[in-house]
């Protein structure tokens, strides 16, 4: 291990952290760029004395501050990335209901309990996936199909104790199938066309997942907001109001599904907050509101958002806060176990990963440096978690300021140009079809999370 410099490790925590927080809050911005960049310019950063164990330190900080700022985007602008998709809905509703700033502390505290628990489960986990990991590889599609169907099984429309015909129950399981259908089959389309991409503004390798998330969670969404004349109220909630066994249970289920998918190839953060919505014990993506609003007028059906049979449900409400701390949770763990899955099998689950192999190679990573990592993580949480809440509760007030419609219509043309600059035609022309499709969740009034078939149809194909 070469002689470490304290000085040069805060410095290197600290620019990570900053490189956190841009990623984080810019919508299209994804550290995985920044990894990129500090790959090419590696060389030259040794020249003036910055070693590749400094850059390494600088990445992994840059991945983990972002798992705790991108939340901020999905919560007050509805605009996702690939790991914060299922908590637009969560987060969207919560702002509404004047606890904009409760739903990012409550993300903030589910991102840094994650790190605590990872830190402890990490010896135990380690042993275990390394033991199992053969035979869950093995099996992946059965696995993921096994998670397609319980959310199948499980979704059950409008209120369930309404008396409806015999048949009545398996209308939204088969219009939920018919939704992830629909997505996996738009999903399939747009990855095996991905190269067609051609971006105006180039930051490294572009992702065709930034117009269809952004479709299909964001611009859906903003869409129906619009739509339903919605405003952000004077007043924002800031403190805690969820029970210490919620909390709990968010982080370490958040932290289990994290670590599972960092093992595990061809997986994502998204896929793994599937999993911990199972947990839930009343749909999460169903946010009932305090005060009734004039319904949506969107056609026959109404919006699953505005459902009589979930009004005033204060169990909906905290099933819903504490899926948005255990996503959280989902992708802080996911990035710290990403690293723990390269010590201990030697695979890169992630850009970052790759990035620190291409730096520092597979056989530098000795039990000191990795002492370090940890040591920078820990750093890079703490700054984190201050600064998110932070954030989180002083955007509330410069956006009680502005007209909510306006703002809306202001995000939904800002991410139709992010689309465009970022992913050119192609993606622009993928974002224009999936958002009417991630509308349809709310026509049918089944759960929203079945649209990320768009992930989970074309992953299961690939395992087959």
């Amino acid at each position: 291990m070469e002689d470490i410099s304290l000085f040069l490790l805060f410095l290197s925590v600290v620019g990570g952290y900053l490189l956190g927080i841009i990623s984080g809050l810019l919508p299209g911005i994804h550290n995985n760029n920044f990894a990129l960049a500090l790959v090419a310019l590696a060389p030259f950063l040794a020249e003036k004395g910055l070693t590749p164990f400094y850059i390494a330190v600088i990445i992994l900080s840059n991945a983990l501050s972002q798992t705790f700022h991108d939340i901020i985007p999905s919560i007050f602008l509805g605009a996702p990335d690939g790991d914060t998709a299922l908590t637009v809905l969560p987060g969207h509703r919560l702002l509404i209901e004047g606890a904009g700033a409760e739903a990012v502390r409550l993300s903030a505290l589910g991102s840094a309990g994650s790190v605590v628990a990872s830190l402890i489960f990490v010896l135990p986990f380690s042993l275990f996936f390394k033991a199992v990991y053969p035979y869950i590889e093995a099996h992946m599609a059965a696995i993921l199909i096994l998670i397609v169907f319980l959310m199948l099984a499980t979704e059950k429309g409008e209120d369930p104790k309404e008396k409806k015909g015999s048949l009545a129950k398996y209308k939204y399981k088969a219009f939920a199938l018919v939704l992830f259908l629909i997505t996996g089959v738009l999903g399939l389309f747009a990855f095996a066309r991905e190269s067609l991409m051609a971006p105006i503004i180039n930051f490294g390798e572009p992702s065709i997942l930034l117009p269809l998330l952004s479709g299909l969670f964001g611009a859906s969404q903003l869409i129906i907001s619009l739509l339903t004349s919605s405003k952000i109220p004077e007043e924002s909630v800031s403190a805690l109001r969820l029970s210490r066994k919620r909390i709990l249970r968010g982080i370490l289920t958040g932290s289990a599904a994290g670590s599972l998918v960092a093992w595990l190839p061809g997986l994502s953060s998204a896929i793994a907050a599937l999993i911990t919505g199972l947990f839930a014990k009343v749909d999460f993506d169903r946010i009932p509101l305090k005060k009734k609003v004039p319904e949506p007028k969107l056609g026959r059906l109404k919006s699953s958002l505005y459902s009589d049979p979930y009004a005033n449900n204060p169990e909906t409400l905290e099933s819903s806060k504490e899926f948005i701390i255990s996503n959280s949770g989902v992708n802080t763990s996911n990035a710290i176990f990403g690293l723990v899955a390269f010590v201990v099998i030697g695979r890169t689950r992630s850009g970052a990963m790759v990035a620190i192999e291409d730096i520092l190679g597979t056989n530098i990573l000795d039990f000191p440096s990795i002492l370090l990592f940890f040591a920078a993580m820990v750093l890079t949480a703490l700054l984190s978690y201050f600064s998110t809440i932070w954030i989180g509760d002083n955007a509330h007030l410069i956006l009680k300021k502005v007209d909510y419609s306006k703002l809306c219509a202001g995000v939904l043309i800002g991410l139709a140009i992010m689309v465009y600059l970022f992913t050119g035609l192609f993606g622009f022309f993928i974002f224009v079809i999936s958002t009417p499709i991630g509308m349809l969740a709310s026509f049918m009034n089944v759960r929203k999370s079945h649209a990320m078939g768009v992930i989970l149809l074309p992953v299961i194909l690939y395992f087959l």
